[in-house]
C-alpha cells in the first residue's frame, strides 16, 4: 500500500485531540474531581425491601338465607264452663261478754318430803369382840361325821350388844342353830353408831 498520500492535516487533528485528553486527564488529578468519584461510588447504598402485593382473597359466596321457622296455630281461648259453688252460711256468733270470773279451783297439794333413807351400817368382816363364845361342835355332826363352813352376820348396837343374828350361808344346817346361840353371846365395845360384824365359823370334824 502507498502511505505517502495521507494528507498531514487529519494527523495534527489526531494528535491535538491526544494532547486536549491527556490535559483532561492531568487537571483532573490535580483538582481532586477524581477522588470525589471514588468517595461517591464508596458511600453505603440504601437499600427498601418492597413487599409482595398480596391478592385480594377470592370472593366468598353469600351465607345462605335463614329458614323460616313456622308460625304457631292460632289461640283457641277454651270454652267457660260455669259452676255454681254453693252459698254456706256461717254460724251465729255468740256475742255475750261474760265479766264475771270463774271460781277459784282447790289449792296445790304439796307434796310431804320423802323421808331420808336409812343409813345402812358399816358391814365389818372379822372385827374383834370383846368377849365371845365360841360355837360348840354339834353330837349330831360329830356322830355322822359331818364338817362345815356358816357364814354369819351380827348386828350390834350402840351399846356393844348383839341384837340379831343372820346366816348368810351355810354348808349344812345342823350348825346353824350352835352358831346363833354363840354369837348371841358375844359383846362388843360401846360406840356412837352400831355397826355390823361379818364372820365365817368353820366346823371341822378332828380324828
Amino acid at each position: 500500500m502507498d502511505y505517502s498520500e495521507r494528507s498531514p492535516g487529519k494527523n495534527l487533528s489526531g494528535i491535538t485531540m491526544v494532547v486536549i485528553l491527556h490535559l483532561a486527564i492531568g487537571y483532573a488529578l490535580v483538582t481532586g474531581l477524581a477522588r470525589k468519584v471514588v468517595e461517591v461510588i464508596k458511600a453505603p447504598l440504601e437499600t427498601k425491601i418492597i413487599e409482595e402485593i398480596k391478592k385480594p382473597p377470592p370472593d366468598v359466596p353469600p351465607p345462605p338465607p335463614p329458614k323460616m321457622a313456622t308460625p304457631p296455630p292460632p289461640f283457641i281461648p277454651p270454652p267457660e264452663i260455669n259452676i255454681q259453688v254453693p252459698v254456706v252460711t256461717p254460724p251465729p256468733t255468740i256475742t255475750t261478754i261474760t265479766t264475771e270470773r270463774p271460781p277459784p279451783g282447790p289449792p296445790p297439794v304439796i307434796a310431804p318430803p320423802a323421808p331420808p333413807a336409812p343409813v345402812q351400817p358399816l358391814v365389818r368382816r372379822e372385827y374383834k369382840a370383846s368377849y365371845r363364845v365360841e360355837p360348840v361342835f354339834p353330837r349330831q355332826a360329830q356322830r355322822d361325821g359331818i364338817s362345815g363352813t356358816v357364814v354369819a352376820r351380827v348386828h350390834v348396837a350402840p351399846s356393844g350388844a348383839v341384837t340379831q343374828v343372820q346366816i348368810m350361808s351355810s354348808t349344812n344346817r345342823i350348825f346353824d342353830r350352835e352358831v346363833i346361840r354363840a354369837l348371841s353371846q358375844w359383846r362388843f365395845n360401846p360406840e356412837p353408831v352400831g355397826f355390823i360384824g361379818e364372820y365365817e365359823i368353820v366346823f371341822n370334824l378332828k380324828d
